[in-house]
């Protein structure tokens, strides 16, 4: 493995991330559970980051895959795609959005940019609205709408990007207000920015911020927030990379927790879909989808085969209820973790829904957030058989639990066992 590791280090970027003080080559997965090169196994609380959603190895998408690279890998957008098409439908009647149209990228950051492309362009407009602690990927569209400056390496940007109160529940100057009271307060706040600028074409926003650590409003900001941007005519974007598909157990749709105004006008997705196959998208509906006027097309975007394995890991999701499993199997988990944090001093707050669970650590006594032991509890979780992430704000001092979404009960109890022998260990 130091082979491997030098031969990285040697031809890849230094600011290429890896976990690990001693970095792991993981070699095959199976279930909930994946092993390295050295032989050792363990349970996949993370997912290669909420991608594998239904299950490692799981034979109906791998057999879906195999089938469709025999017969062809490769066509491009430019020719009819029946797999394309199938996937299309099955998105845009589960978005909500009406008379929806689907465009298919190869990773979220790329739906992101196209979503900013859409909106700038059907307003006339480069102005975004964007939430503090957000992140949306890394073009050099979607890092300038990322509120998190750890993941945001210019200040250079194509976009006038103008940010908003509201991400993060439990910090920053609303926190001590109510629910009702605090979404008085964001929607005040929004008010008042609008009336210093003019012609904004967006609002984007994750319903649960993911790399910002799983923070998230109260229900009903966001649809609170519609009403004020459906007085200027400015769009609604929800990032859904990482809240799609069932994931956090109450909804489909992050969205939806938000859902008195009615679905956003754009949505985007990618992650969970392709249960590990690279495959982002973009649904809108179809005047906003339509309203470009040039020539566009996607030579990877769409992929026969890896659409094929979107139709069959979406079909396994919906006929397994993978989105009631994770909200039963996540409940328990939330309340075994929020139960362990009671007896560590570390542990500020244990927060999530359904398999979308955030712990922040912070130095004992204080709110002064604690990265260095989010890295050591990441580094027991592993010698003890747990891979989890980490992610929060701009200094990474939460733990991130995403495991698929067919986690049995048997192996939630185990994970937090071994959390918690971490958490107790550093």
């Amino acid at each position: 493995m130091t082979d491997l590791y030098g031969r990285h280090k040697a031809v890849l970027p230094d600011w290429l991330a890896l976990y690990y003080d001693r970095p792991i080559e993981i070699t095959h997965g199976e279930g909930r559970h994946v092993w390295d090169a050295d032989g050792n196994r363990y349970l996949d609380f993370f997912g290669g980051i909420l991608t594998t959603m239904t299950a490692h190895a799981l034979p109906e998408v791998t057999k879906a895959v195999s089938e469709q690279a025999a017969r062809m890998i490769h066509s491009s957008t430019l020719y009819l795609n029946r797999p394309m098409v199938e996937l299309a439908e099955r998105i845009a009647a589960l978005s909500g959005i009406p008379d929806a149209r689907v465009f298919f990228t190869t990773s979220g950051t790329e739906a992101n940019d196209t979503a900013l492309l859409l909106a700038t362009a059907y307003r006339r407009s480069n102005q975004i609205l964007a939430m503090r602690n957000s992140y949306h990927g890394r073009s050099f569209s979607a890092v300038s709408v990322t509120g998190n400056h750890a993941w945001s390496p210019t200040s250079l940007s194509p976009l006038q990007t103008l940010y908003v109160h509201g991400g993060v529940r439990t910090r920053g100057p609303y926190a001590g207000l109510s629910d009702a009271q605090f979404i008085q307060a964001c929607v005040a706040d929004l008010q008042d920015l609008l009336g210093h600028t003019r012609d904004v074409a967006a609002l984007i926003a994750e319903p649960v911020q993911g790399v910002g650590g799983f923070t998230s409003p109260p229900d009903g900001l966001y649809a609170a927030f519609r009403e004020v941007l459906d007085r200027h005519g400015i769009l609604w974007i929800s990032d859904e990379v990482q809240t799609g598909w069932g994931r956090t157990g109450e909804h489909f749709w992050g969205w939806q927790a938000h859902a008195q105004n009615g679905p956003p006008d754009i949505l985007t997705f990618a992650k969970g879909i392709g249960n590990g196959m690279s495959i982002g998208g973009v649904v809108a509906r179809a005047e906003v989808m339509n309203c470009l006027d040039a020539n566009s097309i996607s030579t990877f975007g769409g992929s026969p085969v890896t659409m094929a394995a979107g139709v069959a890991n979406l079909a396994y999701l919906l006929e397994h209820d993978l989105q009631g499993n994770a909200r039963r199997v996540g409940g328990l988990l939330v309340e075994r973790l929020r139960a362990i944090g009671a007896g560590v001093p570390a542990v500020r707050e244990v927060r999530g829904r359904g398999l979308m669970i955030g712990i922040e650590l912070v130095r004992p006594g204080t709110d002064e957030a604690d990265p260095k032991a989010a890295g050591k509890v990441l580094e027991a979780a592993r010698e003890s058989g747990l891979l989890i992430g980490k992610g929060g704000g701009h200094n990474t001092s939460v733990l991130r639990i995403a495991p698929p979404l067919s986690l049995t009960v048997a192996e939630a109890e185990e994970g937090a066992s071994l959390l918690e022998h971490a958490l107790r260990a550093v």
